[in-house]
């Protein structure tokens, strides 16, 4: 069995990142620029957004944080997003998730620059996404498996494919991104979710699970065919009095039953999670590239 770690996909990426980023700003003057807006004092999109704003720092991008007073005013969000749509110097712009009940999301992705999309929530983007048309972004978590399974060479032509979640954020990208025609893809799709009938059945017929059902170790090991690829995008905090800090992490997984059957498997932590912000700092160069007319460049 096999661990498929994130930590060094992700790692080859950031360098090519950055080689291309110090290039760029040599060749040109450029600096890939990301804003990212916080609206209220949720821990866990802190915690999110600081690692972002870091690793921005590391990879010499131009990197802007605004924290907004959690009864912030749709409108005030809104004149925020119109203000960095139009600032040259942004090139990628996020609205961290949740916002609170004044703040209507969807009204918020509409308003940002589809050019400026870096996390592929703008209908313009997703509709790119669905036919296959390469020049759009790719949400970052979905778009950060395909980096695993093609670093670690995983086959996935002709495969059976369950996505176990039809979130916006991952199940669906994911199953239109596993769908597509491609040396990288080329799979037969099902999508399942908490309404599909005997889903523990639908399950074993996989010969790649990607569990993104945000219930912890919801997959056991008698639902894995042997053999099987199994992807664990979820992470869940259960109570744990043995841990240091009283919980621990899971995946939506459970892991040790999975690993008696699977192929291989990525851990949770350390599997999918290190990718999201790879993915993310990705996006935010190709923004960069594409609205300054400037070739990407890298191998992804």
């Amino acid at each position: 069995m096999q661990d498929l770690l994130g930590k060094p996909v992700a790692s080859a990426i950031l360098d090519q990142v950055q080689t291309r980023v110090e290039r760029l700003r040599a060749e040109t003057g450029l600096t890939p620029g990301l804003a990212v807006v916080l609206v209220g004092d949720d821990p866990a999109s802190r915690v999110y957004v600081g690692a972002k704003t870091k690793m921005c720092a590391k990879l010499g991008f131009h990197s802007v944080q605004h924290n907004l007073p959690i009864d912030t005013p749709q409108d005030e969000v809104l004149a925020l997003v119109r203000q960095l749509n139009d600032d040259p110097a942004i090139h990628g712009i996020l609205v961290q998730s949740p916002t609170p009940p004044q703040v209507d999301e969807r009204t918020v992705i509409d308003t940002i620059d589809p050019d400026k999309d870096v996390d592929c929530f703008h209908p313009r983007n997703v509709g790119k996404l669905l036919i296959g048309d390469t020049d759009g972004f790719v949400p970052c978590t979905p778009y950060g498996v395909m980096a695993i399974l093609r670093h670690y060479g995983i086959e996935t032509r002709g495969k059976h494919a369950v996505v176990l979640g039809r979130s916006n954020i991952v199940g669906k990208p994911m199953a239109a991104l596993l769908v597509r025609r491609g040396d990288r893809a080329d799979c037969t799709v099902t999508i399942a979710h908490s309404r599909t009938r005997d889903l523990p059945a639908l399950v074993r017929q996989a010969d790649i699970i990607v569990a993104a059902i945000g219930r912890p170790e919801f997959v056991t090991g008698d639902m894995i065919k042997p053999g099987a690829v199994v992807i664990d995008v979820g992470i869940n905090r259960i109570d744990d009095p043995s841990a240091k800090k009283g919980y621990r992490l899971v995946g939506d997984v459970d892991y040790a039953g999975a690993a008696a059957h699977a192929a291989a498997i990525t851990p949770v932590p350390g599997g999918v999670g290190p990718m999201t912000i790879a993915m993310l700092m990705y996006n935010t160069l190709m923004a960069c590239c594409h609205l300054h007319h400037q070739p990407l460049d890298l191998d992804i």
